[in-house]
């Protein structure tokens, strides 16, 4: 007697190796929390600063449809599929020390960056 066969499973998507820590999503969400409802962070890179490319954050509401979203500890990360190109592999970070508070990126393809880490190089 024959098994039954077993419908066929859709592959799992593949995730763009993009990260975001614990310390960025609390910091996204407390800033998020005094802003209206639906609102996320939104993550670019831009052509500019003293290193050929610059990082952008906006608040939004507005969404691509193909928009890569990481949603974390109640807060919500967005990057369009152009900027992803230039931060996989990348981790968002927050961190906060003597010398100030901040987003940070740890970008392993920035071959320089500028002193303040806003901007880079590829």
């Amino acid at each position: 007697m024959n098994a039954p066969i077993a419908p066929a499973q859709e592959p799992a998507a593949e995730a763009p190796d993009f990260a975001v820590t614990d310390a960025a999503a609390r910091r996204v969400r407390q800033i998020l929390s005094s802003e209206p409802e639906g609102t996320f962070l939104r993550l670019s890179v831009e052509g500019g600063g003293c290193s050929g490319f610059s990082y952008k954050y906006d608040m939004t509401t507005e969404q691509e449809a193909d928009d890569f979203v990481i949603e974390k500890e109640g807060a919500k990360i967005v990057v369009d599929r152009i900027s992803l190109d230039y931060v996989k592999g990348s981790q968002l970070d927050y961190v906060a020390d003597l010398m100030g508070s901040a987003f940070k990126i740890h970008n392993p393809m920035a071959t320089a960056k500028c002193g303040c880490g806003s901007s880079f190089a590829v």
